[in-house]
């Protein structure tokens, strides 16, 4: 796997290495000892989450608060996604500031975001399936949603705010000044 660290600290981009042949490709999407080699984190993921959305839809700003903090592998088995990633440490020196990476099943390409962020995705093709492993369990009554088109953060989101497909949680996100931070 190649490890590219992004310009946020703690989020990585790590490309899979595709084994193909007539039959298709065979490929290992996570290895504990080559994730800890290059990254120097040792990662226990206690659960995995699949959902699939439909083109338009944005999922997110989503993070987990306090005690419930979640480190989180993205990638996307089909489709395709623009995966958002917004840095909420109050500490660091890039605090507001995100990533946006395209994930799909051509690019094989996944994002890990450390805990101590926002996370969330814009569908860019008709049906996207999206796969994710998290190093805590999933507690509802710490879960936050920070407001998708905040003008503080300036994510370009490739999909317009009139064509969004949100959930009400969603479009009710609380703006950065407004939000719990790490």
């Amino acid at each position: 796997m190649k490890f590219t660290a992004l310009e946020l600290p703690g989020v990585w981009l790590i490309e899979p290495v595709r084994h193909r042949d007539a039959r298709g490709y065979f490929c290992e999407t996570f290895r504990a000892d080559e994730f800890a080699s290059a990254t120097g984190l040792h990662i226990n993921f206690v659960q995995e989450n699949e959902s699939e959305s439909v083109r338009g839809t944005v999922r997110g700003l989503h993070f987990q608060a306090g005690a419930s903090s979640q480190a989180k592998l993205v990638r996307v088995c089909r489709g395709k996604i623009v995966d958002v990633a917004v840095d909420l440490r109050r500490d660091s020196p890039t605090f507001g500031r995100h990533v946006a990476v395209e994930l799909s099943d051509d690019n094989g390409l996944q994002l890990f975001v450390p805990r101590g962020f926002a996370h969330g995705f814009a569908v860019l093709s008709d049906t996207a399936r999206f796969l994710y492993k998290v190093d805590n369990y999933y507690n509802p009554s710490s879960e936050r949603t920070l407001l998708l088109d905040d003008p503080a953060l300036g994510i370009d989101w490739p999909v317009g705010r009139v064509k969004m497909i949100l959930s009400p949680k969603d479009a009710a996100g609380l703006p950065l000044s407004e939000i719990e931070t790490f």
